[in-house]
């Protein structure tokens, strides 16, 4: 809770500093849109919550994240290739691992961001086996993602276990 309550206060501090803007997609794909998470209470600790805009560019072994307030100002920017992550934040930059390494630190709970390139095409990752839910749906990882409303460009997923459970919508800018 204090990791994501320093990084939400990091985030609302950096909304006067600049950050570089995410340089043009060049291999693999670019998404941009808002996202919203959302980790339940459990037991003492509360429900937690973050919404940005976003810009996801790249593919899941390379790519970026940038995640910026609605006026534009750039919060945080990940970079990602084979054995690193860099995070950089007006307040510093920090290096992880993995992506996994990165949203456990920076929220609390692991996220797949690097499914999310195939989830935001409306289908399963790639990379690792998934079961058809709904007609609209799909579990993967522990994931069920919804894609009801995929022609509309919004694409939901939910975990339920391990507890706590998390939500991320993700509703895509469309030209």
């Amino acid at each position: 809770m204090k990791r994501l309550a320093a990084f939400v206060a990091a985030v609302l501090l950096a909304g006067c500093a600049n950050l570089a803007p995410l340089a043009p997609a060049g291999e693999g794909d670019a998404f941009s849109g808002r996202l919203a998470l959302r980790v339940e209470a459990q037991g003492a600790a509360p429900a937690r919550a973050f919404s940005a805009a976003f810009d996801l560019r790249g593919g899941a072994r390379a790519g970026a994240l940038g995640l910026s307030t609605p006026l534009g100002s750039m919060l945080a920017q990940a970079r990602w290739q084979p054995g690193e992550v860099v995070l950089a934040t007006p307040q510093g930059t920090r290096r992880f691992d993995d992506l996994d390494g990165l949203t456990r630190e920076v929220l609390g709970e692991s996220v797949p961001i690097e499914a999310w390139f195939d989830w935001l095409h409306g289908r399963p990752w790639t990379g690792a086996p998934s079961t058809p839910t709904s007609a609209t749906g799909f579990a993967q990882f522990g994931w069920t993602v919804d894609l009801g409303r995929f022609g509309e460009g919004a694409v939901s997923a939910q975990r339920t276990e391990p507890l706590p459970p998390v939500t991320v919508r993700i509703q895509l800018d469309r030209p």
